[in-house]
């Protein structure tokens, strides 16, 4: 049987993966942001850019980013397609639903020139999305921490709830047990105390 990884292995561990991921995201034509309710993209463009030149579009599963008359930054296209080896960071499905309604886009002036700035409105408010778009590498969500994703920026009652869901992944992770079954195993104890004559050796938490 395998011995689980020392602290200072899985440190490693995860420095390497934050390294690999980290370097993936850099090869992207974008950069992205989230929370757990929405997700922003930053898409860089030449400064002679305007408005009109751009053709964005969002649907509930799909994303299109680009400068008319030349090769799309984001976009959907059959797999078969000659464009193959473009797609690897451009096909345009996202992984999850939005809502198109509230989700928006503007061309904002930075210091390097223009991006088109897109806010996506997640339907799904309790999830963590791995990339933007399907064919894009995959971040590891189970490492977003409170801190990177504006927890403070949610009602008390959703914040509860995502920081036990964050707390749950982590224990699974670290192959410890989650709050509820914690919960019941505290329960079991205080009983077990209280009533010493019986026998808990083949109590299961379930």
């Amino acid at each position: 049987m395998a011995s689980s990884p020392t602290p200072s292995e899985r440190e490693k561990a995860d420095e390497e993966l934050k390294a690999k991921e980290a370097a993936e995201q850099a090869t992207l034509p974008y950069k992205w942001t989230q929370t757990i309710g929405d997700l922003d993209v930053a898409v860089p463009v030449p400064a002679n850019i305007k408005g009109r030149d751009l053709e964005v579009k969002f649907t509930k599963t799909k994303l299109k980013v680009a400068i008319k008359g030349q090769d799309p930054i984001i976009d959907v296209y059959p797999c078969h397609s000659i464009r193959a080896s473009y797609l690897t960071n451009s096909q345009g499905d996202l992984p999850h639903s939005i809502h198109v309604d509230e989700s928006t886009w503007t061309l904002e002036t930075v210091p390097n020139g223009k991006e088109v700035s897109i806010h996506l409105d997640k339907v799904n408010k309790m999830e963590w999305w791995a990339h933007v778009i399907t064919s894009a590498p995959k971040i590891d969500t189970s490492k977003i921490s409170p801190e990177n994703s504006k927890l403070s920026d949610l009602d008390g009652e959703t914040r509860s709830m995502v920081e036990k869901m964050m707390f749950d992944q982590r224990q699974k992770e670290l192959g410890k047990p989650t709050s509820d079954e914690q919960k019941k195993m505290d329960l079991l104890a205080q009983f077990q105390k209280q009533h010493p004559e019986m026998d808990f050796s083949n109590a299961k938490i379930g």
